[in-house]
């Protein structure tokens, strides 16, 4: 059976060897339909205390490791800022259809209609 991979981001590094990663999914709400973001955090080994908070990692399903570790961090590890950076870049970079539309400015108040 293959072992499962996640992506998260750190949120805590404070413990020796460890990270805690939050993974989010999306599920459809089941009355109201809606896409709805669903976290859970997991702790994960981190053999050279490499990854910092914010940084965007890829965790791997293990053996377990201690009494609530049973994630790997893969190597790599970028700053969630980097990420979003691209993200822009490849936005302005494509073609113009293809862009997403800009919100536009309100409209200024019509005047008030004096009663003759």
């Amino acid at each position: 059976m293959p072992k499962r991979v996640l992506t998260g981001v750190v949120v805590s590094d404070k413990a020796n060897k460890t990270v805690i990663v939050r993974v989010e999914r999306r599920v459809m709400h089941p009355v109201y339909k809606k896409f709805i973001m669903r976290s859970k955090k997991y702790a994960a080994h981190d053999e050279t205390n490499a990854h910092k908070i914010g940084d965007f990692v890829r965790i791997e399903e293990s053996r377990p490791i201690s009494k609530t570790k049973r994630w790997v961090v893969l190597a790599g590890g970028e700053p969630i800022a980097a990420r979003k950076v691209v993200a822009a870049v490849e936005i302005d970079q494509a073609p113009a259809e293809q862009r997403p539309r800009r919100a536009r400015a309100p409209k200024a108040p019509k005047p008030a209609v004096q009663p003759e």
